[in-house]
């Protein structure tokens, strides 16, 4: 298993080796030891497994808030997303940047978004299937968002408000200076 940081520090890149024969494949697609040595102590409480029909889908920016904070550790199992972590963290030097990633099922990376990060992502293709593991259960008193397009934020999305497909909540999430983050770096 390979693990890559970003300029963004939090998040993580995880590449997860594959064994191949005639047959198929193996991969050990998650391995605490190995993960803990670059995140640190994480505990996953929860998976969680969504299908998005249409490409042009965009899920997020979502967070939940303290005490119940999600880190995530997203992998597509069909299909690919464009991935998103958007820092949160009050006093952080890289506040309201991203890190955007390309998930699919043949590359097999797989991103750690830690708590104090938005996540979201775009589905590029139909039939998308994303699985993700969590560090706290999904808590809807606690569920929050922020605005997938927030020009403040400028996630580089492939599709414009035209042609994305959104839930009303994310249409009408607040913009990143409406939200107080709950956060600190």
């Amino acid at each position: 298993m390979k693990i890559e940081t970003f300029a963004i520090p939090g998040p993580l890149l995880v590449q997860p080796t594959k064994i191949g024969d005639h047959r198929g494949f193996f991969s050990e697609t998650f391995r605490a030891d190995r993960f803990e040595e670059a995140a640190g102590p994480i505990r996953f409480v929860q998976d969680n497994q969504s299908l998005s029909a249409t490409k042009g889908t965009i899920r997020g920016l979502h967070y939940q808030k303290e005490p119940r904070a999600q880190g995530k550790l997203v992998r597509v199992t069909r299909g690919a997303i464009l991935d998103v972590a958007v820092d949160i963290r009050t006093g952080s030097p890289t506040y309201g940047q991203c890190v955007a990633v390309e998930l699919t099922a043949d590359n097999w990376q797989q991103l750690w978004i830690p708590p104090g990060f938005l996540h979201g992502f775009a589905t590029l293709t139909n039939d998308c299937e994303v699985l993700y593991k969590v560090t706290d259960y999904y808590s809807r008193e606690h569920d929050a968002g922020v605005r997938w397009n927030d020009p403040a934020i400028g996630v580089p999305w492939p599709f414009s408000e035209e042609t994305a497909v959104l839930s009303e909540k994310d249409k009408t999430a607040p913009f990143l200076s409406e939200i107080g983050s709950p956060f600190r770096f």
